[in-house]
């Protein structure tokens, strides 16, 4: 188990080809802008973090899901102590936002939401459930992901979408350019009949604004 620290950045709001590329949240800086929301992931971090974590909690209706991988640096090389945050709909397509978490308030996330801290090998793994695309819509099924990089930055990657889901139509795949790597992935069963899907990152791939 490892302390997670928010570290305040003293930094300006730079902008390049008129658009900014950071922004100052009073933790880590927000790059790869614009990103609606990315202040959020600090909201109610716990203070303590594993490299294993829940999203939605044991017995949410819905298809057992596990999404695992490994966060590497721009080297190839495992990344230890990254923080991935990641929240979802509900089986229904729905960002619930009634209590489920004693003590916490309601977020726009909504409450299917978690952290994880990567292993020494750059290892993480959220337990959650597959969530269900939007109603009404051609929206696929997906996970939106984020990564925290200690005393770094923060920014969104690429959502976690599926191969197998009819909605990932040739179209709405080009609207997933990489970032942090790919995050179309192709679920499989495990032997308890779970889905089981990798989605490895790479940080700071495809963001604009990243400090080399």
């Amino acid at each position: 188990m490892t302390s997670v620290k928010t570290v305040l950045l003293a930094v300006a709001i730079v902008a390049a080809g008129g658009s900014s590329l950071q922004q100052v949240t009073g933790r880590e800086t927000v790059v790869g802008l614009p990103c609606d929301g990315c202040e959020g992931v600090f909201d109610n971090m716990p203070s303590t973090l594993e490299s294993a974590a829940r999203i939605a909690p044991a017995g949410e209706p819905g298809e057992p899901m596990r999404i695992e991988g490994v966060v590497r640096n721009t080297g190839g090389r495992p990344a230890a102590g990254v923080v991935v945050y990641a929240y979802q709909t509900n089986a229904k397509g729905i960002y619930p936002t009634e209590g489920r978490r004693a003590g916490q308030p309601a977020h726009r996330h909504g409450f299917l939401r978690g952290w994880a801290r990567t292993d020494a090998n750059g290892r993480y793994r959220f337990d959650t459930i597959r969530p269900g695309g939007y109603p009404n819509t051609n929206i696929p099924q997906h996970v939106h992901m984020h990564i925290i990089e200690p005393g770094r930055c923060t920014y969104y990657i690429d959502e976690t979408v599926f191969t197998d889901d009819p909605r990932l139509t040739p179209e709405q795949r080009k609207l997933h350019p990489g970032r942090g790597g790919t995050g179309i992935v192709t679920p499989r069963r495990d032997s308890t009949g779970a889905w089981l899907v990798t989605r490895d990152i790479v940080l700071g791939q495809a963001i604009p604004g990243y400090p080399r």
